[in-house]
């Protein structure tokens, strides 16, 4: 004949340590899971810092290398005179017709 198992004695010797062990596993989880997301983000932070310090020298090289000072002043004349005409454009007062 088997006996009973007794519900106090089944709480305490099974259903606690499972739950304390899932409780730890998910404590252990979440502490992980925060270390892992704080790494990747100061990764993340390096790269990017890289990325525009090697975009900076870049544009750097191909503003010394590539790009002629004839070049250059031609088109800060053109743009000059470009925004020259825009301004000359909204200085000029903006006649306003009546209608009746």
């Amino acid at each position: 004949m088997t006996q009973p198992v007794d519900v106090i004695w089944w709480i305490t010797a099974v259903e606690i340590p499972a739950v304390a062990s899932l409780f730890w596993l998910h404590w252990r989880m979440r502490a992980e899971l925060l270390n892992r997301t704080e790494t990747q983000r100061t990764r993340h932070e390096n790269d990017v810092s890289d990325l525009r310090d090697g975009l900076a020298a870049f544009k750097l090289d191909v503003a010394r290398n590539y790009v002629s000072i004839p070049y250059l002043k031609d088109v800060e004349k053109r743009l000059t005179g470009h925004l020259l005409r825009i301004e000359a454009k909204l200085d000029v007062p903006v006649k306003k017709e009546l209608t009746p």
